[in-house]
């Protein structure tokens, strides 16, 4: 396996969690059919540039984890302190 395919898999994984367990939302199936995309485009990229495709995938997992990506639901971040404040 190549080094970006965990920051990868972790954003796939993390958005699945953030909709279903953090805000109830129905499992989108796109999500994991996209993750396995990036995932083989992530790798292929390392071949080609090398690390620059790793500090990009870390740079996309620190962004989707702080920053909105869709209005309607909070973010991974805000969703986790949401959610354990509750408990």
């Amino acid at each position: 396996m190549s080094a970006s395919t965990g920051p990868v898999l972790t954003i796939g994984a993390l958005t699945l969690i953030n909709r279903s367990v953090f805000n109830d939302k129905p499992v989108d199936w796109k999500v994991p059919v996209g993750t396995a995309v990036a995932v083989v485009l992530f790798s292929a990229a390392e071949r080609v540039v090398g690390r620059g495709a790793v500090y990009i995938a870390y740079l996309a997992l620190v962004t989707m984890t702080f920053v909105r990506v869709d209005p309607k639901i909070p973010t991974p971040a805000e969703s986790a302190l949401a959610w354990f404040e509750k408990r």
